[in-house]
């Protein structure tokens, strides 16, 4: 089912209607924003799970 839902005919329509709703100034500052999001959300993962023991103290100072 998931495989029908993202063939490109489908992509260029989600993307004029995209272009309709925000228009074309708006579109790329959208992009970068979203861009930005996944990059940022991805090295507070990276960061997490680098550093699972670190955390843990901080958790058990807090409790007290």
């Amino acid at each position: 089912m998931l495989h029908d839902l993202l063939q490109p005919q489908h992509l260029l329509i989600v993307l004029v209607v995209a272009l309709f709703v925000f228009g074309p100034k708006k579109l790329p500052e959208l992009g970068q924003g979203l861009g930005k999001g996944i990059r940022s959300f991805r090295d507070s993962m990276k960061q997490i799970s680098e550093e699972p023991e670190k955390a843990e103290p901080k958790q058990a100072e807090e409790a007290k």
